[in-house]
């Protein structure tokens, strides 16, 4: 790779490391650590293809594929069920009730089918439409509506009257 390509990539994984970050969290339902192992492994393939970038129109919404798909792709993995504890890792300190909604949350998303999780993330936390989050994911834009409706009612299911009761604290 060039000089210039390669400090073209530096500026890139710079810029999107923090977002890629936060949605790789959110996919791991807050295994901070998981998550940075998927960021990791989508820099580095975008690091392989980096070179050959003129083919990919928008690095950073590739860049977001990538991390789906990793991580989906950890998810079929025997491995990938196992959880060396049950609770969240510490938080930073924040106001009382944005952690408990943080945790109650990532408790919910945690409980959801991985594929699921990821529909939800991209629908609600990125913001992407349905077609977007269905190229991403490979899959019709039925299937994507289908899952985004189950995966919700299931939220709802479990969450039940808790998220009014800690967003009002």
């Amino acid at each position: 790779m060039r000089r210039s390509e390669e400090s073209g990539f530096r500026e890139f994984a710079e810029a999107r490391t923090g977002h890629l970050f936060r949605s790789a969290c959110l996919l791991t339902s807050g295994d901070t650590h998981f998550a940075e192992d998927l960021v990791q492994e989508t820099l580095g393939r975008m690091y392989v293809v980096w070179g050959r970038s003129s083919r990919v129109g928008n690095p950073a919404a590739y860049a977001q594929t990538v991390l789906i798909r990793a991580f989906l792709a950890h998810q079929r993995r025997r491995s990938a069920q196992e959880r060396p504890s049950d609770e969240l890792p510490e938080t930073t300190d924040s106001a009382p009730g944005d952690a408990s909604l943080r945790i109650t949350l990532l408790d919910a998303l945690r409980q959801l089918p991985p594929k699921d999780r990821a529909v939800i993330v991209l629908r609600y936390w990125e913001d992407r439409s349905v077609m977007e989050t269905a190229e991403i994911l490979n899959v019709s834009s039925a299937a994507v509506r289908t899952r985004t409706t189950r995966a919700l009612a299931r939220l709802r299911q479990q969450l039940g009257g808790s998220v009014a009761e800690f967003a009002a604290s």
